[in-house]
């Protein structure tokens, strides 16, 4: 090793054909380096620390093939392309990973000419690689497209149906199967039992040469033209139906995912095969840090932590916490009272109800179609299933609600967490558009609770609600820290609560930004204004009677929201004041009509004017008479 080594190999990659100077046996000492790092600097920033640690050799072998941004690399859902992203000249810039104006936490096409897909849902890989080499296929060009996806990813339907179209649409593409068990929490279902037994059948690996040797032996070396024929059989033997190949792609594997010679070797005789192929690999979610191996499900994404032992601070209960302890402390009493959820037990915090009531829960995987048509089964059975997802994710599932929940009626509850910001998760993890994609659909109920209690209040009155879909959103985080009642007590579908009367303005705050509206309430009534202030709870019905008979007592109406303008909430109130003919003027708080940036929830706020003072400054022109 020449003395230039004593500079760290990480700084000297400045972009991926930088990579290539790098000594072949240099690059373990490199997949330290790049582990060292990702362990020190996601302890001040958080993210997805498990995964990434998992990939290490992996991307190094990408990167050492092929040669981006000609070659392009897909990673599914991305959240695993921290690595990618160190290599192709934003190393030094890691310790920015989820701040603001800092890398994004997923792929970005903004970001680098190196993204060439951005992502933030799974099963989108295949099927954009497949389009892409169609199209690169079209134009005539040699470059080569690779597609990484998680064994999770497989439980996707959009990946499955890209498998199906594969082999009929282009003669080169290569997927490479990232197989560790673990999407978010572990991995569930037939296909993920069905990459297990390709890991460790005894009799799998290496299978293609015994069963050359076969066909040697048998018929001689002038049979070799059969080989390929025997070599399938053969599989079938010992593992029936072997999925990919009755898909049109040749298979190769399970090898080391952590092998840095055999994947760069594997990955340069891919690269030539003239059919589409896939790359089975076994990889260690969390590799080269205990406490990630120790507790894979937390290490898959989490806030900053202590690099010593792994632990994080805690505070007080999150709305998610409070969700799966109220659930499973309903279902105890209520044996209709199942949960669901799409491979996001341990975000929803549904871990609570499986592990108190394991014959009443159900994980179906990275399904979110799925599961929305499992809940309705469930409700058509009469049971009373609570289907908790992502109000990101529930968007995958937005056909059902309308075709299977809505239409059929069916009480199937939607629990719809990470409603509004998300934060550092940034745009494909802001759950901005829900009221939108909802409050049109027929018959379906929504709301959103100010606080704690209300909030289990609205949980108790989504048990014993039995006239069809109802939805609640709440935010990711905490809530302003309300004491919660002995007793959950039933809410009236429809009816707001008016917490004060007054005559110049009336505040109408959307949930946890009641915090706001108490903020603003405060600064007019300095000035000498009089202030209605109303806590909606419902996003529908509204409350027609108790918002109209406020409002045109009124000068100015303001709502707040922490949702899209277009389409919200406060839209909602503009239609029903329009619809009753009251003309009070109607001032909106909530976000721009854009993709929200990543970063910390008061940095983007007081960038978009989700603020008292941009509330006070469109409200006191309707006062003053300007």
């Amino acid at each position: 090793m020449s003395d230039s080594s004593k500079t760290p190999f990480l700084d000297k990659i400045q972009g991926p054909s930088d990579l290539q100077n790098i000594a072949s046996e240099d690059l373990p000492t490199l997949a330290e380096e790049i582990r060292e790092t990702l362990i020190n600097s996601l302890s001040n920033t958080g993210g997805h620390l498990g995964p990434n640690l998992g990939v290490v050799e992996l991307s190094i072998a990408m990167h050492r093939v092929f040669h981006s941004p000609e070659d392009k690399f897909l990673f599914d859902v991305s959240h695993q392309g921290y690595v990618h992203k160190m290599l192709t000249g934003r190393a030094k810039e890691i310790g920015t990973i989820r701040q603001y104006e800092g890398l994004n936490g997923f792929l970005l096409r903004s970001e680098s000419e190196h993204d060439c897909y951005g992502a933030g849902h799974a099963g989108t890989a295949v099927s954009a690689a497949l389009g892409m080499c169609s199209g690169r296929d079209l134009k005539g060009e040699k470059n080569h497209v690779v597609a990484v996806a998680g064994d999770a990813a497989f439980t996707c339907g959009p990946t499955l149906e890209a498998l199906n179209n594969i082999a009929a649409t282009t003669k080169r593409c290569i997927i490479v199967l990232n197989d560790n068990e673990w999407s978010i929490d572990k991995n569930v279902g037939a296909l993920a039992q069905y990459f297990n037994t390709l890991q460790t059948h005894p009799a799998y690996n290496g299978i293609r040469e015994r069963a050359a040797e076969l066909v040697e032996k048998v018929a001689g070396p002038s049979a070799r033209k059969f080989v390929h024929k025997v070599e399938r059989n053969a599989k079938n033997m010992l593992l029936p139906n072997v999925l990919f190949e009755k898909f049109g792609l040749r298979y190769y594997g399970p090898i080391d995912g952590h092998d840095l010679p055999s994947l760069i070797k594997s990955l340069e005789h891919l690269k030539e095969k003239d059919e589409p192929v896939i790359l089975h690999i076994i990889t260690e979610k969390g590799r080269g840090y205990q406490p990630a191996l120790d507790k894979p499900g937390k290490f898959h994404g989490l806030g900053p932590y202590n690099v010593e032992d792994g632990s994080t601070s805690s505070g007080a209960p999150t709305f998610s916490e409070l969700f799966g302890r109220a659930i499973t402390d309903f279902a105890k009493k209520d044996e209709k009272i199942t949960a669901i959820t799409a491979a996001m037990p341990g975000g929803t915090k549904l871990e609570t109800f499986k592990a108190e009531l394991k014959e009443r829960y159900f994980d179906v995987g990275i399904a979110e179609e799925h599961a929305a048509l499992f809940a309705c089964g469930h409700a058509s059975e009469g049971l009373k299933p609570f289907l908790a997802i992502y109000s990101t994710f529930m968007q995958r599932a937005y056909d059902m609600i309308i075709h299977d929940m809505a239409l059929q009626n069916l009480p199937v509850r939607l629990c719809m967490d990470r409603g509004g910001l998300s934060g550092d998760d940034g745009p494909t993890h802001h759950g901005l558009f829900d009221i939108g994609y909802l409050r049109h659909v027929p018959g379906l109920v929504h709301m959103q609770p100010k606080d704690e209690d209300e909030f289990i209040d609205m949980l108790w009155t989504m048990v014993n609600y039995e006239d069809g879909p109802i939805a609640i959103r709440y935010p990711r985080g905490n809530g302003p820290g309300t004491p919660i009642k002995e007793q959950a007590q039933l809410l009236t579908i429809g009816e707001a609560e008016v917490l004060q009367e007054g005559s110049d303005v009336c505040l109408i705050p959307l949930g946890t930004m009641m915090e706001l509206a108490l903020e603003t309430k405060d600064t007019l009534e300095a000035q000498g204004y009089s202030v209605t202030l109303i806590n909606p709870r419902w996003i529908k019905p509204l409350d027609a009677r108790t918002i109209t008979t406020q409002a045109a007592r009124a000068k100015v109406v303001c709502t707040f929201e922490d949702h899209v303008l277009f389409n919200g909430f406060g839209l909602s109130i503009i239609e029903l004041l329009h619809d009753a003919v009251v003309h009070t003027p109607v001032e909106r708080i909530g976000w721009p009509d854009e993709f929200i940036e990543h970063g910390k929830p008061e940095i983007l706020r007081e960038k978009h004017g989700i603020t008292s003072a941009n509330a006070i400054d469109k409200i006191l022109p309707h006062l003053s008479g300007n």
